[in-house]
């Protein structure tokens, strides 16, 4: 096995789907009015600008997302060059594999009322699902390896990137005996648009309804994602333009019905509607689409490519861009290049669409986050008066290991208890103590070893601090090393 399973602490809940209907988009903070954010805004906007200027790029519309608040949106450039129609955060694009999430979402709403399980063979539910091995002792592709690129199937159904004629469901089945499957399952992380469609299938199979009625229903609707469709003509879509020629002019491209690829890659959205998405996977109240352990499963990595730089969940991938991990979905059509893009610990996402194929959405992604994302996670990060009794002093000092004794300082700082065992790194890494109250300590370190998260007491005796007790450990108290 090539890759190896990466958890992703995620603190997600969110009760299950009960009401049709969303909580309205709360404004708990004046995040859109904050200087910080007003200045990253102005920042990105010459920063985009200048990119599209130099690129020549037609259109972008963004969108920044903190918890429920849509906190900034902005369109640039035209929607339509010809008749000079402006870009807006309710223009619609092809938002391609994006759609991916919403088939991981299907699959994760029915093994929540226990029609299917991760782990079954997808052959359980589709017969005619007998692709190819790669070698004689494979074993059957299972639904959690569709969904999380480790099937090993091929990346797509046929020539339909070229010609624009995706496969019917039909012709999916009827050439699913003649797909050979490069790799065995499980044996590395490889993209494959052919395993989402086969999961836009197994739904419609488990279900009885179509997919774009079963998301629709289970999905865009109860989200409240208006301006949400699958392989629609809709007069709102963004005029599609293909890459820019050497002459500097583009090539307006047709619409696309993805057909039996739909799952894949089928959908169509704005930034009102995705920000509404992102707003899901942080909700800590009200309906959901997915209850809270269902979204743990969908965001937690299962597979990560040969750098481990990047790698997916279910249906969501997930990457590491300067230290920091992410998780969302770049999607790519004729004519529209998307990318969302969530910060799950600070509760900030992204979204960026475009229309046209060489506009690099990831990287506008990447300069949206590093500029108006982090003055948002700055903005409204809480900054509460520190819980100190200056008699916790007291706990400084060193402690010695039973295990094998090596020694753990405890250091105050300003106004906080930190732990530096002797040899164990660089000095800028903390180990926190953080007050609980009655005289009790939650470890908090950037890792996940040791005790982290759990309590952290001392004991005390005729006056002085004898035990440090971690977890289920403890440390006695010394004079020296």
């Amino acid at each position: 096995m090539l890759y190896r399973t990466i958890a992703l602490a995620l603190l997600l809940a969110a009760p299950t789907l009960a009401q049709p209907t969303p909580p309205a988009m709360i404004t708990p903070l004046a995040l859109p009015d904050n200087p910080d954010v007003k200045a990253a805004e102005r920042l990105f906007s010459a920063w985009l600008e200048g990119q599209m200027a130099y690129r020549g790029l037609p259109g972008v519309a963004v969108g920044v997302v903190y918890d429920q608040q849509l906190v900034w949106t902005k369109g640039f450039g035209f929607a339509d060059i010809a008749s000079k129609k402006p870009m807006t955060a309710d223009t619609r694009f092809r938002i391609a594999s994006n759609s991916k999430l919403f088939a991981a979402i299907a699959i994760l709403q029915l093994r929540e009322q226990g029609k299917l399980r991760l782990d079954d063979p997808v052959v359980k539910y589709l017969p005619w699902f007998t692709p190819k091995p790669a070698g004689p002792d494979d074993g059957p592709i299972t639904i959690e390896q569709l969904l999380s690129h480790s099937s090993g199937l091929q990346r797509e159904a046929g020539d339909h990137w070229s010609s624009f004629n995706f496969p019917t469901e039909a012709e999916l089945i009827r050439l699913m005996p003649d797909r050979q499957s490069p790799f065995p399952p499980q044996t590395r992380w490889k993209y494959s648009n052919l395993a989402f469609a086969v999961a836009g299938l197994l739904v419609e199979k488990v279900t009885g309804q179509r997919w774009a009625d079963y998301v629709q229903a289970n999905i865009i609707t109860p989200l409240g994602m208006t301006g949400t469709s699958i392989d629609k003509p809709d007069p709102g879509l963004t005029t599609p333009y293909a890459s820019r020629k050497p002459d500097g002019t583009r090539r307006i491209l047709p619409f696309v019905d993805a057909h039996g690829m739909a799952a894949a890659t089928g959908l169509s959205s704005n930034v009102n509607d995705l920000a509404k998405f992102i707003s899901a996977q942080f909700r800590t109240s009200g309906p959901n689409v997915l209850k809270p352990g269902s979204w743990r499963e969908a965001l937690r990595v299962r597979s990560v490519d040969e750098t481990w730089e990047s790698g997916s969940g279910l249906g969501f991938d997930v990457a590491r861009v300067k230290g920091r991990t992410y998780v969302g979905h770049g999607g790519g059509y004729p004519g529209n290049t998307t990318m969302t893009r969530v910060q799950l610990d600070d509760k900030v996402g992204v979204v960026v669409l475009t229309n046209t194929n060489d506009s690099n959405p990831g990287d506008i992604a990447n300069q949206l986050i590093a500029t108006v994302g982090d003055a948002v996670a700055k903005a409204a990060k809480p900054k509460p008066t520190p819980l100190w009794d200056d008699a916790w002093a007291r706990f400084v000092g060193l402690y010695r290991s039973n295990y094998d004794d090596g020694i753990t300082q405890v250091v105050l700082l300003n106004k906080q208890l930190v732990l530096l065992p002797a040899g164990a790194g660089p000095a800028e890494t903390k180990v926190v103590l953080e007050p609980l109250g009655g005289g009790r300590f939650k470890l908090m370190a950037p890792t996940g070893g040791g005790p982290v998260g759990e309590v952290v007491r001392f004991e005390e005796k005729d006056g002085k601090v004898t035990r440090m007790i971690l977890g289920d450990g403890y440390n006695e108290r010394v004079d020296a090393y």
